[in-house]
């Protein structure tokens, strides 16, 4: 075969079987292999690296990709290159070497091996070569997809939690923070319900009603010189500057706020109050208010009762109604600035309740009756030192209060510098025994049970004993024989004894409490007493004398009054009231609760009981004949009995009547009931009665009797 042309590249198999063929190196780049002498009898591939550094193993591949090149074209080629020679063909094989561009540092690869027809044995290998190594693999790279996802993740984590953070503080936890900063920036004032009225029957004329006041209050963080301030203040206020200064100081609430509304005054006229804002003192302001004003002043004050400065009823029928007639306060809560800037904020946070008014109360007193019956009976009570009275006035018909009076009385418009006794409603709360007015009682049940008849007689004894005491009479019979209404006439406590032995003492205990005895009349006063009977289990041998005569027994004026309204009202009781109607804020009218009657007396026993109670206005010496009201048939009862406190028999004796009129027809029933420790009572109670129901027959326009009183034989 033709020797291969200078310059071909490749190679035809050369002599001796040897063939030049290509090889890579481990760098990528193809050198040329030389045939082996024929000594050696193998082929054998040298390589020259280019120097020892280390080398990048990345770096073949770069040089591959910007054609790299041979060792013969380096600048000035490398001394040392060796240069192998074809002893069988004579000529020389120049193995070209591939440099690396790596840096020094790196190590040369090793070379690869030649690919032959058949592996090489180990014992083919060079002495002293190491089998060329694996390239290391290259690291792996991050994976920039991967990290854009996680942080992508962890982004939308990030705003979710902060959306959900926020819509928990915009919905849920919004009131919590709002009212963590409203005691900063808030006000409320408080709008008082104007408290109801009460009047009396008319509807019209008020006996207690409010007005339009201001109250003046200070805000002890604005004050700049509080004893000046107070000095300011005092004499138009009519308090103390020391008062005043107490309140102005400085001073925190509960939740530790510093406090900026302290009351001064309540119920400050409104011209007064316009002269304290023209002092434009810092810190001090006024705002609407009410005063409870009593038109009567004393006019039925132990009825009407008072309130306190926050129109909270104390006494009477204002702490008895105060729920109906309070009605509900309201209030306005709005936004202010701070410091100089303490006003409302225009267009800030504004809410208003409004008030809800107070209902009134109509009473059943008649104002004018009531004005004459508290004269009458303060007059009548200068006669007596240290006394107490009451007075009732009732319709018999209807069972109203028409007037209730006391003594001694106070001024409701300014009760405190009263005593807590002058202001008792004595009527229902005065607790006595009776005494005679309380015979009527035994008579009328002895009537109805049949015992006696308006024509029984029979002999009557100075005195009578039962048990270990003996009762005797102020009008002796000395044995003779005394009709009944001589019996009633001269209050005789002997022949009163001997009918209620004829009654029974469980007859008479029923008929005392068919009369109203033994509980309140829920007239409609708070704190009224009950008062008291014996039961029979608890009756000694001496109370089958006492009780028949008004003693062992506990009643009230209103009781013994309600008593003869039965039987004046042809034996039919009706329970005593005060309230007529409720006014509600709209104007709308509420008749009062229908009272309670019930049957005690017939109409016949009832009127024979009142003939038989005219005796004691029309005997001659009768003990009643004081109370005889000229041109009008009168029935009633004196009484004689005992005050009791807390069941103790107080000093002195209680005088009373109790009487109605006409007679004929009664309208109305009247009980004067006076305690005087020093005794001459009696010679009080007739006389008021006389004087007290001539004016109400005149006032109501009642006709004159048409016919004298009956006749009546006392010792028949």
């Amino acid at each position: 075969m033709p020797p291969r042309a200078p310059g071909e590249r490749g190679g035809e198999p050369g002599i001796g079987g040897i063939s030049d063929a290509r090889a890579y190196t481990p760098r990528g780049r193809t050198i040329r292999e030389g045939a082996p002498t024929a000594g050696a009898g193998r082929t054998e591939q040298r390589r020259t690296p280019r120097s020892s550094r280390s080398q990048d193993p990345f770096r073949p591949a770069l040089q591959v990709l910007d054609g790299g090149r041979s060792t013969a074209n380096r600048a000035g080629g490398r001394q040392g290159a060796p240069a192998r020679r074809d002893g069988a063909a004579g000529r020389t094989t120049v193995v070209r070497t591939v440099t690396d561009r790596s840096p020094r540092d790196e190590p040369a690869a090793p070379p690869r091996r030649r690919v032959t027809g058949r592996e090489p044995r180990r014992g083919d290998r060079p002495a002293g070569r190491r089998p060329p190594r694996k390239p290391p693999r290259p690291p792996r790279l991050a994976d920039p997809g991967r990290r854009l996802r996680l942080g992508t993740a962890l982004a939308m984590a990030l705003f979710v939690a902060v959306g959900v953070r926020l819509v928990v503080l915009q919905a849920v936890d919004t009131p919590a923070y709002a009212d963590g900063g409203l005691a900063d920036r808030t006000r409320t004032v408080q709008l008082p319900a104007p408290r109801g009225a009460i009047y009396d029957r008319s509807g019209e004329a008020a006996l207690a009603h409010s007005v339009e006041a201001r109250y003046v209050y200070a805000d002890p963080t604005r004050i700049v010189d509080i004893a000046a301030t107070a000095g300011a203040l005092s004499p138009l206020l009519g308090i103390p500057a020391s008062e005043l200064a107490e309140k102005m100081r400085p001073r925190k609430r509960i939740n530790g706020v510093d406090s900026q509304f302290e009351y001064l005054a309540r119920g400050v006229e409104i011209d007064r109050a316009k002269e304290i804002m023209a002092l434009k003192l810092p810190g001090i302001n006024t705002h609407r208010d009410e005063r409870r004003e009593v038109p009567g002043g004393d006019l039925a004050a132990n009825l009407i009762g008072f309130t306190s400065l926050d129109m909270v009823g104390l006494e009477g029928l204002e702490a008895r109604f105060d729920d109906l007639l309070h009605g509900e306060d309201g209030q306005r809560v709005f936004e202010v600035g701070l410091g100089d800037l303490a006003a409302p904020i225009p267009g800030g946070y504004s809410i208003t309740t409004k008030a809800k008014p107070g209902s009134s109360l109509v009473l059943t007193i008649d104002r004018d009756l009531q004005y004459m019956v508290q004269r009458i009976l303060s007059e009548r009570m200068q006669q007596v030192q240290g006394s107490t009275g009451a007075a009732v006035v009732l319709d018999a018909r209807t069972g109203e209060v028409l007037a209730q009076a006391s003594h001694p009385t106070y001024n409701a418009a300014k009760p405190f510098p009263s005593e807590p006794t002058d202001r008792e409603d004595a009527a229902t709360s005065f607790v006595v025994d009776p005494g005679s007015v309380h015979k009527a009682i035994t008579f009328g049940a002895a009537l109805q049970e049949g015992v006696i008849t308006p024509d029984t007689s029979f002999p009557v004894a100075n005195g009578i004993r039962k048990g270990d005491t003996w009762f005797p009479d102020t009008h002796f019979a000395n044995g003779r024989r005394m009709s009944v209404a001589g019996m009633m006439a001269y209050s005789s406590n002997v022949g009163t004894i001997q009918i209620a032995d004829k009654l029974g003492a469980e007859r008479l205990l029923d008929y005392q409490r068919r009369f109203g005895l033994g509980k309140p009349t829920e007239v409609g006063m708070p704190g009224e007493a009950s008062g008291r009977l014996l039961p029979v289990q608890e009756w000694s041998d001496s109370s089958y004398g006492s009780v028949p005569i008004g003693h062992s027994v506990d009643a009230t004026p209103l009781q013994m009054a309600a008593a003869y309204a039965a039987i004046a009202n042809d034996g039919t009781y009706i329970q005593p009231h005060l309230v007529k109607e409720t006014i509600a804020p709209d104007g709308k009218r509420t008749p009062a609760v229908q009272p309670e009657t019930r049957q005690v007396l017939s109409p016949t026993n009832a009127a024979a009981l009142r003939t038989l109670l005219e005796a004691v206005t029309t005997v001659d010496d009768a003990t009643g004949v004081a109370a005889a009201v000229p041109g009008y048939r009168v029935a009633g009862k004196t009484g004689t009995g005992f005050r009791l406190v807390e069941g103790k028999k107080q000093p002195g004796d209680v005088a009373s009547f109790i009487g109605m009129a006409p007679a004929e027809n009664p309208k109305y029933v009247i009980a004067v009931f006076v305690h005087s420790p020093s005794g001459g009572g009696g010679q009080i109670s007739a006389p008021a009665f006389r004087d007290m129901m001539t004016f109400t027959l005149r006032h109501f326009r009642v006709p004159p009797s048409s016919e004298p009183a009956p006749k009546f034989t006392v010792f028949p």
